[in-house]
């Protein structure tokens, strides 16, 4: 049975993304452009230094960390940089900067995937998906000269984009995942339609409005290529095949929206805006029932907490009143017997 264990990370703004790193280690970023480890066996939070890019970067095009996604060998860490436009990668273990990539995107990076242990994808405001090839034997790296300082962060490379693709019908690519089943990217954009590219050639092949979708900010793709599409007031279950939708599971707490959406094995876990996960059982049909009372349903539920005030952001006395969290990323270790939600104003469990 999952325990909540809440830790208090201070002054931090919402928490878009997270993984885990090992066993003991969770990366997020944050709306502030923070990226963060916090280690879950000595409860300590450390920065890791954003990358800026060889133009430089003023507060404006800083607009916060949306995604962080590890490669299959676990060699390297991709997300965004301190300029929201570009993208960051980072070896692994170690978290030693690697190289930014730049010259892609115009506007916020929203959403990234790996094809496999090279190719990156990322998707932007701008409507642009951007193919990455990552591979340290083909990057020039600043030579060191004698006698200069040694940097607070350590020398990288600067990368540019394989190949850049607008995405017909598309406005704002707000989530990307990989299909392997089918060898394809789904996008989601914020005009209520879902996107297929071919992941081999990578060209746009179908794209198709949802019914009735709004808020369509999370998607996530079952091993068999089944999609999950997270919406206002239900996650839609869509055929891979032809993007047709074969359910609507209904939230069991509507008005807050599903913020964040993964499958483990035929479990699809959904994370909403009012600090709700709840559990749907995709051969059951159904939300998973508790042992004890079988007329309820298997819910985790952050405890509420106080929101900190940003100078972006209007509060209107909401601040001084504890309030539930949204989740807009949630994520299991390897085991799956842990999990990490994070929340707007910030706290993971």
């Amino acid at each position: 049975m999952f325990r909540e264990t809440p830790i208090s990370l201070g002054n931090i703004n919402k928490v878009f993304c997270s993984q885990w790193l090992s066993n003991r280690q969770v990366v997020f970023g944050t709306k502030c452009n923070k990226l963060m480890v916090y280690d879950v066996n000595m409860r300590r939070v450390d920065a890791i230094p954003t990358l800026p890019n060889s133009h430089g970067a003023s507060p404006d095009t800083q607009s916060g960390i949306h995604a962080c996604q590890i490669n299959p060998s676990h060699s390297l860490l991709a997300t965004g940089a301190r300029h929201s436009a570009d993208i960051a990668l980072y070896r692994l273990p170690t978290l030693d900067p690697l190289c930014i990539g730049e010259n892609a995107h115009r506007d916020w990076v929203f959403d990234m995937c790996w094809l496999d242990d090279q190719f990156l994808v990322s998707g932007s405001r701008d409507t642009k998906l951007a193919l990455w090839r990552v591979n340290e034997d083909l990057m020039e790296f600043p030579e060191v000269k004698d006698g200069e300082e040694e940097q607070d962060v350590p020398s990288y490379a600067h990368i540019t984009p394989v190949a850049v693709k607008e995405c017909r019908g598309a406005q704002k690519i707000r989530a990307i995942c990989f299909n392997k089943e089918y060898r394809e990217l789904a996008l989601l954009s914020l005009n209520g339609y879902m996107h297929l590219f071919n992941a081999e050639t990578f060209s746009q092949k179908l794209s198709r409005k949802l019914p009735n979708c709004q808020e369509n900010v999370c998607i996530a793709c079952q091993p068999n290529g089944l999609y999950a599409v997270g919406c206002r007031s239900y996650t839609l279950l869509l055929d891979p095949r032809t993007l047709q939708a074969v359910k609507k599971i209904a939230s069991r707490y509507s008005g807050f929206g599903i913020r964040s959406a993964s499958f483990q094995g035929n479990i699809l876990t959904i994370g909403t805006g009012m600090g709700m996960l709840m559990f749907f059982d995709i051969r059951a049909g159904k939300y998973l029932e508790s042992c004890i009372n079988s007329s309820r349903t298997v819910v985790l539920k952050a405890s509420k907490g106080y929101v900190a005030q940003f100078p972006d952001e209007e509060m209107d006395g909401f601040q001084q009143n504890k309030y539930s969290p949204a989740i807009y990323t949630h994520c299991y270790d390897s085991s799956g017997t842990r999990l990490s939600l994070l929340a707007d104003h910030c706290r993971p469990h």
